[in-house]
């Protein structure tokens, strides 16, 4: 089990079908309030993958496939509309908390039994909590799918949260939070959301802290359970060599009688867009730690997920610091050894986002590596970029985007994210077409806007504040 805390490259916003693809709906229409049948599209049928179908049951509960024959295997995942953003400032680490619990035992099965059963026709499950999502999920082989579907609709829906199993797992998340403070370049990440969105629920940890997991009780995190997770909250998805019929029948089976078994709802809408965040004023915060390196992440507010720029984002920040051949590697690490890992990223939320870049580097080449990092974006901020980076910028969007489809768990990610993030489904065709269209001025302008905003510092390492002036 995992928490995640940023992303390198923008997703897809859908767009209108375009030329060669396929959206026919079969099925009832539905009703306002819900319908009492099920109600199944076909979404496209991608040269580059399989057919895509999307079923949503009476109770709001979405299933969407990517049958892809030549796969031998299936990846199957439960989305959950639910975040540490989510949480109240006493809950922080509630929606990681219950990550956890939801392995430790349903009514029909213990925790060992879920996880030998995957096991035992040589699966694996896991799950992951993020600021706005929670997934679950299992890669079988094909023929044991439906072991899989059972296991997971099971634990997800059905789970017991037993006072024990409550207890054993705090520690876990305790030792979970105590092995992230040892890990300097995942904390500076954390800190670096700190000193730009404060005390903004997308300033917490994703975890907690052991101040919020220590008194948090069961009846607060069986109450977090059964108020968020909810049916018109959750998406289904999954990919590979599958039949869609199949699989929605089989959920529809392993949901029977459970709560997700629910009266006719409608699927909630994808997480709207609310007033702006506030973020805070550019800011430095420094986390004192006897470490051999010091790490370090500058940056600022960024853009949401359905800015239509972020394809100028992605091609931006590829430039920038997306791999070997960008300016800050070649500049700090390749050209003057200055640091050991050094690039830029940006993450994109409903409403908000952030770009940053890290390095870690010797305590004391920490204000070189600074000095070199604000003038090289100062520069693209006033200069730009070339024509040449931006083609190179694109060919590598374009490239890290449809090399992540060769295998069936970044398709059943990509299912329902395009689901839970968008509310639809944007072709692969088309999203190759956005990065395409991107412009020079596209980027320029946009480097010009993002690059020369007040720019925030973390610092983890043997420092203290007043080592960096604001």
């Amino acid at each position: 089990m995992s928490r995640t805390r940023r992303s390198s490259l923008p997703a897809a916003r859908p767009a209108a079908t375009p030329p060669g693809s396929a959206r026919h709906a079969t099925g009832t229409v539905r009703a306002a309030g819900g319908s009492t049948r099920a109600v199944t599209r076909t979404l496209s049928e991608d040269p580059l993958g399989g057919t895509v179908r999307r079923t949503v049951l009476p109770s709001g509960l979405r299933v969407l496939t990517e049958a892809i024959p030549a796969m031998r295997s299936v990846s199957f995942g439960i989305w959950v509309a639910v975040g540490s953003r989510d949480e109240t400032g006493s809950q922080a680490g509630a929606a990681h908390f219950l990550e956890h619990l939801l392995f430790k035992g349903t009514h029909k099965r213990g925790a060992l039994e879920i996880s030998s059963a995957i096991e035992a026709v040589g699966g694996e499950t896991n799950a992951f909590t993020t600021k706005e999502y929670t997934c679950y999920y299992a890669r079988v082989l094909d023929e044991d799918l439906p072991l899989a579907i059972d296991v997971m609709c099971d634990l997800v829906a059905d789970s017991v949260l037993e006072p024990a199993d409550v207890e054993t797992e705090r520690g876990v998340i305790l030792e979970e939070i105590a092995m992230h403070d040892d890990e300097p370049g995942d904390e500076v990440h954390d800190l670096f959301a700190r000193a730009v969105y404060g005390d903004h629920p997308l300033g917490r940890l994703i975890s907690g802290t052991a101040d919020t997991v220590t008194p948090m009780t069961r009846r607060q995190i069986q109450s977090f359970y059964r108020r968020r997770y909810v049916a018109p909250q959750i998406v289904i998805a999954a990919a590979g060599n599958l039949d869609h019929a199949t699989v929605v029948r089989l959920v529809r089976q392993a949901m029977r009688d459970s709560p997700l078994d629910t009266d006719p709802a409608t699927p909630a809408p994808y997480r709207p867009a609310n007033p702006a965040v506030r973020t805070r004023a550019a800011s430095t915060v420094v986390e004192p730690k006897e470490t051999e390196q010091a790490h370090v992440v500058l940056g600022c507010p960024g853009i949401d997920r359905v800015d239509e720029r972020r394809f100028a984002l992605g091609v931006l920040n590829n430039v920038l610091g997306g791999g070997m051949s960008s300016r800050l590697f070649q500049e700090i690490r390749e050209r003057r050894g200055l640091a050991y890992s050094v690039y830029s990223y940006a993450s994109q939320y409903a409403d908000s986002g952030l770009f940053g870049v890290y390095a870690g580097c010797a305590p004391g080449r920490v204000n070189e590596v600074l000095e070199l990092t604000r003038a090289e974006l100062a520069r693209t901020a006033a200069h730009g970029i070339t024509e040449d980076e931006l083609a190179r910028g694109k060919g590598m969007s374009k490239g890290s985007f449809v090399l992540g489809l060769e295998d069936t768990g970044s398709r059943m990610s990509r299912l329902a994210k395009g689901e839970l993030l968008y509310g639809d489904l944007m072709p692969v065709d088309e999203l190759l077409h956005r990065v395409d269209a991107v412009t020079l001025d596209d980027v320029n302008t946009l480097a010009a806007d993002l690059l020369a905003r007040p720019m925030s510092l973390a610092v983890v390492g043997p420092f203290a504040n007043s080592d960096f002036p604001t």
